[in-house]
């Protein structure tokens, strides 16, 4: 049973095989040729670094990433932050997966409420295409669950549903201030546009594609899956096209992933406004990861590719 969470740990703390989810393992040797193992251990309340030193073979034989492991050490300051400095590692059974991968901080219901809530507000006849997509009872557990990405934004449990909802929100703010913009169809396309990651994400030990994923990608398969209702609905010919084109290019360039650049003044808007709540969320989860209590973050970010600066206003 966890007893110890990561962001309620001090330095000087000594812990006894406390379970941690092994998220990265780095393999080393020392100058002299003794082996040494850097590590990043994970819970849901954030992560942590570990090294362990002079690695006795049966431990570097069965450790992997993905694991919910029980370490032993002690807590120490390296570089402004915490370190775990690792004596034993053992493998640990009979665990709850959600001590381990971090979650939205809304709570599901609120979550899904809103979702209902929001498209229940499309005319017709978006609303009833997208919700025969979103509120299928086989995708719904999914889509409550399921991540944003791996990494970089939004990679946590409900991540993918908290970062529609929040796009919906600021689609709803230009909708409204912009010209010329067909509502229903920036809301629907905000709604849909990520559905495929429902498929593409599979969640175990840690986030990671699934043979969907990797063969198929969450762009194309939203695509099938919004083409498969619209044809089950008869919807109009013009509005799918209009809606597939504000799926397939909203990641901005085919760099990016996109098979084609956004060209409609909603399939713009819905990138920027993807690229804007990725970026936000991303520099908050960066904040919220850095053990250090300072105003700089201690790393860099892996998505601005600098050191962060913390909101002043933020506790």
């Amino acid at each position: 049973m966890k007893t110890n969470f990561i962001a309620n740990l001090q330095a000087g703390t000594t812990l006894d095989n406390e379970p941690f989810l092994l998220h990265d393992l780095v393999r080393r040797k020392t100058k002299d040729g003794r082996p040494y193992l850097l590590c990043t251990l994970r819970d849901k309340t954030g992560q942590l670094g570990g090294v362990f030193w002079d690695v006795p073979d049966y431990i570097d034989s069965w450790t992997k990433t993905g694991l919910v492991i029980l370490v032993t050490g002690r807590l120490t300051n390296f570089k402004e932050s915490l370190q775990l400095n690792l004596t034993d590692i053992n493998p640990a059974t009979q665990v709850s997966m959600s001590d381990f991968l971090p979650s939205s901080r809304r709570p599901s219901a609120g979550m899904l409420a809103e979702l209902k809530m929001r498209i229940k507000s499309l005319a017709q006849p978006w609303q009833d295409l997208v919700a025969a997509i979103m509120l299928d009872e086989a995708l719904l557990p999914l889509l409550v669950e399921a991540p944003a990405a791996r990494g970089m934004h939004h990679a946590y449990i409900g991540g993918l549903l908290e970062h529609t909802l929040s796009m919906v929100a600021i689609a709803e703010m230009l909708a409204s201030h912009y010209d010329y913009v067909n509502k229903d169809l920036l809301i629907s396309g905000t709604l849909l546009h990520d559905i495929g990651k429902t498929i593409e994400y599979t969640i175990s030990g840690e986030f990671s594609y699934s043979e969907d994923g990797r063969l198929v990608g969450h762009i194309v398969r939203a695509i099938v899956m919004v083409e498969t209702a619209a044809a089950k609905l008869d919807f109009p010919e013009n509005d799918l096209r209009q809606l597939i084109h504000l799926i397939a290019s909203h990641h901005g360039t085919q760099e990016w992933g996109s098979p084609v650049v956004p060209k409609t003044l909603e399939a713009i808007l819905l990138h920027q406004i993807d690229l804007l709540d990725s970026r936000v969320q991303g520099f908050m989860d960066h904040i919220h990861n850095d053990t250090a209590d300072e105003t700089w973050t201690t790393k860099s970010s892996p998505m601005f590719q600098t050191e962060l600066r913390r909101p002043d206003n933020m506790p």
